[in-house]
């Protein structure tokens, strides 16, 4: 497993004042390690290349619970993501936390399975719309998987791609554990939302 320094990582992790400190001019690749920090809790842990430790959900109450939150190493908290039962369907709602933090957008999103057939069908996938609430505009997204794997993707409304997970290999090409990803997030992609989906997709699958 890769090594964590956490004492670096401190010093790493960005800034919550700007939400521009979670987006950069290059592909970013993370380690998604489904599980808690906190002993006989659940949730995931979040790996930067440099094996420090930059985002982690602890889930304290219990699995897919209906409220947990995305937060930095420190435990600031920077996305909370409700549950919510709307008749046979569930959808999940995120709220950008911005506290004392007047520069930054304020940002939600929602996640719904997009149809009940494709979900027979295996065909795992949800809808993701974004909406920045200081300027009004929405744009979407599209959660990919398949039944009984690891990998997803991730993509724009414009069918670009934004990140995609897969489970991660070692450098002797070994497949590590199903709770072990390699998520790569595109270049100008803010990658704290990309976990906070992320997230989702395990709250979905039961996962954390």
């Amino acid at each position: 497993m890769i090594k964590v320094h956490p004492l670096a990582a401190a010093a790493a992790v960005p800034s919550s004042s700007s939400s521009s400190s979670y987006v950069t001019t290059r592909r970013e690749t993370f380690t998604v390690w489904m599980k808690s920090l906190v002993m006989q809790g659940n949730g995931c842990t979040v790996y930067n290349e440099n094996g420090e430790i930059v985002y982690r959900v602890d889930n304290y109450d219990k699995k897919c619970s209906d409220e947990v939150c995305l937060m930095d190493l420190q435990g600031k908290v920077l996305f909370t993501i409700l549950r919510k039962n709307q008749w046979f369907f569930k959808r999940w709602v995120g709220d950008r936390c911005n506290d004392l933090n007047l520069n930054s957008e304020k940002l939600q999103f929602e996640v719904r399975r997009k149809n009940f057939r494709n979900i027979l069908k295996g065909n795992i996938s949800c809808q993701v719309i974004i909406i920045c609430c200081d300027n009004g505009q929405a744009s979407c997204y599209t959660i990919t998987g398949m039944a009984g794997k690891s990998a997803f993707k991730i993509t724009q409304g414009n069918g670009k791609l934004a990140a995609e997970a897969k489970r991660k290999q070692s450098s002797s090409g070994v497949l590590l554990g199903e709770d072990v990803l390699t998520l790569e997030v595109e270049p100008h992609v803010d990658h704290s939302l990309i976990v906070a989906l992320v997230t989702v997709y395990g709250l979905i699958h039961h996962r954390l």
